[in-house]
């Protein structure tokens, strides 16, 4: 549960009444993205619904059963995160906002490539570029679909390709173990070699390359590449 200090007003104002809940700003958006991924207990600091949280007053009883059709709180938080808005502070939102655009620029840089070179852009290269066309972003709307409007908006500006590569990788036996659990779920062939080496082909967004062959070099140290046609 989040505490009183950390929590944010959510308020839905309908017919000439507020309607508000205490929730932690970290958690709207996943709660938005799957309610059933986030408990009411976690959500909430106070297991109430207001009229003023902060002078503490309580809607009657009549008056939720009147706009939410239900005294059930888990109905009326669903109705107030749905069609209210979020009462953050200056400090909260900057802080929200930043961190969605880390996550953005982090999901075009790990995903995109430049068609001239095939390697993905420098992070600062996406980051200056989304300053520079103002791009707004909304801390409570998921990443995912806040990437395809910034692709769509940088693309005058910067050319982004989006391309699947595959990379054969050779390891020595030792290091299999680590190395297979790095690479499991983009494996698309794998055998073992007369040698007692382990090789792989795996099949990743052009933008990962660079950094998925330093993290399999760093376990394996002996580890042979190349890049597949």
């Amino acid at each position: 549960m989040v505490s009183l200090d950390d929590a944010v007003l959510a308020r839905l104002e309908k017919g000439g009444n507020r309607y508000e809940i205490l929730v932690d700003p970290e958690l709207v958006d996943d709660w938005k993205g799957d309610p059933d991924s986030v408990s009411l207990d976690e959500l909430l600091a106070i297991d109430e619904v207001w009229s003023d949280a902060k002078g503490g007053d309580r809607p009657t009883s009549e008056a939720l059963e009147r706009v939410f059709g239900t005294t059930d709180l888990t109905t009326c938080v669903t109705r107030i995160l749905s069609e209210g808005s979020i009462q953050l502070t200056t400090m909260q939102r900057r802080r929200m906002v930043e961190e969605k655009k880390r996550q953005i620029v982090n999901q075009i840089t790990s995903t995109a490539t430049d068609p001239k070179t095939r390697l993905p852009h420098p992070l600062t290269r996406i980051e200056n570029a989304l300053e520079e066309i103002r791009f707004p972003i909304d801390p409570f709307k998921s990443t995912e679909s806040q990437v395809e409007d910034a692709v769509a908006a940088l693309r005058p500006l910067i050319p982004l390709q989006f391309i699947t590569i595959r990379l054969a990788f050779k390891v020595q036996g030792r290091d299999y173990g680590g190395v297979h659990q790095m690479l499991r779920d983009s494996v698309q062939r794998e055998e073992w070699l007369s040698d007692g080496t382990w090789a792989c082909v795996v099949s990743v967004p052009g933008g990962m390359k660079n950094d998925l062959i330093s993290k399999v070099a760093a376990r394996s140290s002996d580890v042979e590449v190349r890049e597949l046609d």
